[in-house]
């Protein structure tokens, strides 16, 4: 019976634990679909978990580092969402494809026109990004979430290094290494480089096919010459023995 309560008090607590954790790994985050490059292009999920039981999530708000600034930035339609790109005039122009950028985008919008995001189910917001910036490892977008019941939750706090994850941390984008090719495709240069190569493989595989078969037909050509010259002389010493038989 002691045992018995021991196991239940046990199984009581650890539910306990579980349920006063749980919520702090249900946060807003953001990861990349693939890879964010420095330098480069990425589509990018903001993953919203609903963390109440009575309440929708209704308005999500991202805001972009000021310090990092980012010049495109397209949103994916979304069923039952309207969306809304805010952009500000920067203090030092970005140069992108050659030209320079006055603006770029400081906080993207969607707000529910349905039900939202309900409880017990969570939702991704998609953001084509680019170009992101060559001189940091991490971006920190700033997001704040409404529910239906007009209650706001701000994850905005930044992680400090060394310290426990602070209880509504912001989102942070983390960048990899910068590729030769910023937009993480084959430039024209390379597709030439490989056609080329590709032209000269199919160059030396035919030559060498036809060294090849021009010596297969020698070689039968010295074996049936051969032949002929056995079969000659074959041919020679019959007649002879006949001739001495008769």
């Amino acid at each position: 019976m002691k045992a018995s309560r021991i196991a239940a008090v046990a199984a009581v607590t650890g539910t306990a634990v579980l349920a006063v954790a749980s919520p702090a790994f249900a946060h807003v985050s953001v990861q990349p679909e693939g890879t964010a490059a420095k330098g480069g292009y990425a589509v990018i999920d903001f993953k919203v978990p609903n963390e109440r039981d009575n309440a929708s999530t209704t308005k999500v708000e991202v805001n972009f580092p000021a310090d990092h600034p980012i010049a495109s930035v397209m949103p994916q339609p979304m069923a039952g969402w309207k969306i809304d790109v805010t952009k500000s005039k920067l203090a030092k122009p970005l140069e992108m494809h050659g030209e320079k950028i006055d603006q770029a985008v400081t906080k993207v919008t969607w707000t529910a026109e349905d039900k939202g995001i309900e409880p017990g189910y969570f939702q991704k917001f998609p953001l084509s990004v680019g170009a992101l910036p060559e001189n940091t490892d991490e971006l920190v977008f700033k997001a704040v979430q409404t529910y239906s019941n007009k209650e706001v939750v701000r994850w905005i706090e930044v992680q400090q290094e060394g310290q426990e994850e602070p209880e509504n941390p912001a989102p942070v984008l983390a960048l990899s290494a910068a590729t030769d090719d910023h937009h993480g495709s084959t430039t024209a240069e390379d597709t030439a480089a490989k056609t080329e190569t590709t032209a000269s493989s199919d160059d030396s595989g035919s030559s060498g096919g036809a060294d090849t078969t021009a010596r297969v037909l020698g070689v039968v050509g010295i074996v049936v010459g051969a032949a002929g010259v056995a079969y000659g002389v074959l041919a020679g010493r019959r007649r002879s023995t006949t001739g001495t038989e008769a």
